[in-house]
């Protein structure tokens, strides 16, 4: 064995050290390339879990609310609004049948423009839900309606929409372990509960709408009811007028306004002419919590105290009342701009015996809505000066295209599925004008995803658990209808 040699020990150790140094120095401070295997953080990784904001959300806002309680008795029902068709050209006196005293309009007066200033003044401390720049899709489903909203997501996706998804429902009744687990993440969509922010029984059925919304992690949102999918990208309608420069699009419902002339007296605005827009059809909307947020909270205001009083002024037991005419009146209440889709909504059916069975509505595409008022062409008062836009969205509103809720057979008076010689039929066939404008053949899509959730989730729903022979029954129709062309198909294409 060679003799032991303390400087030759010294330099090799020194040798290691500064190899260690090296590959140190270069591990830390060598650029991250895009093709290097180091991960970048995500923006979003120090965010505040999206519960804890929500509930610091509430804890701020819900006494705001509470302490601006109108304290008054719910309006006097003088009668109900007749459905009453809009009419661009007549300015007619606006509708009336609702009362309270003079001291009461005064007290509901002061709480709104108090509820209002007390908001601006806690800005600071109502601390944003949402993610900046985040854009999603929101929509409430439980009970017969889960089924429904599957069926309508997977027409988002058809459509090609890469919207992340929020479902909120009311609470744990609701909620369906495998459909939130197992189904809706496989199409980027996953469940929240209400209740686990508000608490139990503290707002019901219409009321749901404006605080799934407000709890949202989204800044920019397209809103769907479960019943209701795009025939397009709906993220495209974001990304374009009317959109970018107002923050907040509706469309219409086939009703003139019904809101009382008390509602402007407590909201200190001027009645708006009978002619200027029709009334809310809220089954799809558009909304940017970055330039609407204070219309939101004002509309989560007219929400809280909905069924109190709130609705009843707002809509007179016109047809729809609900949260419906919230969104709009809240926005003019505060200033904040709006686009209501001028475009007349189309009812679509089959025809029968006492004219059309609608079990849907049509919405049109707001860009060129929007591209035909620029030019000042209102259709909804000639429809001569343009040619009618495409169909955008279609509002399945009556009855829900649910397999296990009597859709087949004469189990709605709009029979559906149901030609008239009780034989199965499609639904949309009329006004083949109308049909037209969809551009391909939706009710053969819809169906084509009905018929997989039925087949492939048959079991997964809590209200299809009785149920026996659903994806037969669809197939049945299905193949009766749909797997082969029919002389008296509808036409899908606008002609030029």
């Amino acid at each position: 064995m060679g003799a032991f040699r303390p400087g030759k020990a010294r330099s090799l150790v020194l040798a290691t050290l500064t190899l260690i140094l090296v590959c140190t120095v270069y591990f830390y401070w060598s650029p991250t390339t895009a093709s290097s295997t180091v991960s970048l953080v995500p923006n979003t990784a120090f965010e505040v879990p999206l519960t804890e904001r929500q509930k610091d959300f509430w804890k701020v806002l819900r006494p705001i609310i509470e302490r601006h309680n109108p304290n008054v008795p719910a309006p006097e029902k003088r009668g109900d609004i007749e459905a009453q068709h809009f009419d661009p050209t007549k300015d007619m006196p606006r509708p009336d049948l609702t009362g309270m005293s003079d001291e009461d309009v005064r007290k509901m007066e002061e709480a709104h423009a108090a509820f209002i200033e007390d908001v601006k003044t806690s800005e600071k401390t109502l601390k944003p839900i949402h993610t900046k720049g985040k854009r999603g899709l929101v929509s409430t489903a439980g009970s017969t309606y889960l089924p429904v909203f599957v069926s309508s997501l997977r027409m988002l996706r058809r459509a090609g929409s890469t919207l992340p998804v929020e479902l909120y429902m009311k609470d744990a009744t609701e909620h369906e372990k495998q459909v939130c687990k197992d189904v809706l993440p496989k199409l980027d969509a996953q469940c929240l509960l209400l209740s686990d922010v508000v608490g139990k029984n503290i707002i019901e059925h219409y009321q749901l709408k404006i605080f799934a919304v407000l709890f949202s992690s989204f800044e920019e949102i397209v809103w769907m009811d479960a019943d209701c999918f795009p025939l397009g990208k709906p993220e495209d309608l974001l990304d374009s007028e009317p959109f970018k420069s107002n923050g907040l699009v509706t469309w219409p419902d086939f009703w003139a306004s019904s809101a009382s002339p008390l509602y402007y007296r407590i909201s200190r605005q001027e009645a708006p002419s009978m002619a200027a827009r029709q009334s809310s059809e809220t089954g799809a909307f558009l909304v940017s919590k970055k330039t609407h947020s204070l219309a939101l909270l004002v509309a989560a205001y007219y929400n809280f105290y909905g069924p109190s009083h709130y609705f009843r002024l707002l809509s007179q037991g016109g047809p729809g009342e609900g949260d419906k005419e919230t969104f709009i009146h809240a926005a003019m209440a505060v200033g904040a701009p709006f686009y209501t889709v001028s475009e007349r909504v189309q009812a679509i059916g089959h025809a029968n015996a006492g004219g059309l069975s609608g079990s849907a509505m049509a919405q049109s595409d707001p860009r060129e809505d929007y591209a035909l008022i620029q030019q000042d062409k209102w259709r909804v008062k000639d429809e001569a000066v343009a040619p009618a836009p495409h169909i955008f969205f279609i509002h399945a509103n009556y009855p829900k295209f649910n397999p296990g809720d009597r859709i087949f057979g004469m189990g709605w008076e709009t029979t559906p599925t149901l030609k008239e010689d009780g034989s199965d039929g499609r639904a949309w066939t009329a006004p083949p004008e109308t049909i037209r404008r969809f551009g391909y053949d939706v009710e053969k899509a819809y169906w084509e995803e009905i018929k997989w959730v039925s087949c492939n989730l048959e079991t997964a729903f809590k209200t299809w658990e009785n149920k026996v022979g659903l994806c037969q029954r669809v197939e049945e129709y299905w193949s009766h209808v749909f797997a082969e062309p029919h002389d008296d198909d509808p036409k899908f294409v606008l002609e030029a």
